[in-house]
């Protein structure tokens, strides 16, 4: 029996989203409302805020209560834990002012190891509440193009098994080094072997960066995300979040990807789509085409 195929966006919560609004009724004026109204139009959604500071348990263990018992979070990894650049601004606290403000965007490898085991520990624990609750789909490690394939890339994904033991762990590439055809069957033995799913997306081409729509199936859970197709904004410098998504999929161009998607639904016990065009109300509109012509 194929496994089920999930679809939904990332980022509940674009500002962008909510100031179009063609979504949300009205009266859906909180985050609480607006997370329960999501959670009845789409069975998951991708939390981008975890991208951005470490989670709090609090509010993942609200999450948990305020969403259906089926529904499942996919969580990005915070940007410290794969290798962005992070402002001081976005540490806890305490670990900001020990460090002081030697350095405007520190880096993981700039901590000592003790903060570094702090940091991991923090962030198991902030997502511990979806975790227990069945509700986490897998941690998102969206790697910079500046992660290249080579032995020190290879140890640090070695190592997010030691950190996250008992988490799925999703992998995207943002460096088509890892799918030149003469080395993408060892990296998808690599992510095979550490029970790791790889995320093919669906980014613009002609980039040097570029990763092509590379289909496979590693873990379980397969995963694949849909950043549009905006050459113009792709490395555009001093835009938005939202601007460099910026792109609506036609219906052909989802057409297409639904006989990839079946296909990773055969040899997967679970398929994510998440539509991460985060502009206005592009992901929302584009999850519903696209389970409309799944359906």
């Amino acid at each position: 029996m194929p496994g089920r195929i999930r679809v939904g966006i990332s980022s509940w919560t674009e500002p962008t989203l909510i100031k179009a609004g063609t979504f949300y009724p009205p009266d859906a004026t909180t985050a609480e409302d607006r997370l329960r109204f999501y959670a009845t139009k789409f069975p998951i959604v991708e939390v981008d805020s975890t991208f951005y500071a470490i989670p709090n348990p609090k509010t993942a263990q609200l999450w948990v209560e305020r969403t259906p018992k089926d529904f499942v979070f996919d969580a990005k990894a915070y940007a410290l834990l794969t290798q962005h650049p992070t402002p001081a601004a976005r540490l806890p606290k305490d670990l900001r002012e020990k460090l002081g403000d030697s350095k405007a965007n520190l880096y993981f490898k700039d901590l000592a190891p003790k903060d570094k085991e702090s940091v991991w520990d923090r962030f198991r624990e902030g997502l511990q509440p979806l975790q227990d609750a069945g509700k986490l789909g897998a941690v998102v490690f969206q790697f910079p193009k500046w992660f290249l394939p080579n032995p020190a890339s290879y140890r640090f994904m070695e190592d997010l098994r030691e950190w996250l033991p008992d988490f799925a762990i999703a992998i995207e590439f943002r460096q088509v080094a890892w799918m030149k055809e003469e080395r993408r069957e060892r990296v998808f033995q690599f992510l095979k072997g550490h029970g790791f799913t790889y995320v093919a997306v669906d980014e613009p081409q002609g980039f040097s960066s570029s990763v092509p729509p590379v289909i496979a199936v590693t873990a379980p859970l397969a995963m694949v995300r849909f950043h549009g197709r905006n050459q113009e904004t792709w490395e555009k410098k001093g835009i938005s979040t939202a601007e460099k998504f910026r792109y609506l999929y036609d219906r052909p161009e989802l057409k297409a990807w639904v006989p990839n998607l079946r296909k990773m639904a055969a040899d997967a016990t679970e398929v994510h789509a998440v539509m991460n065009n985060c502009y206005s109300d592009y992901a929302v509109r584009n999850a519903a085409d696209l389970s409309e012509l799944l359906a």
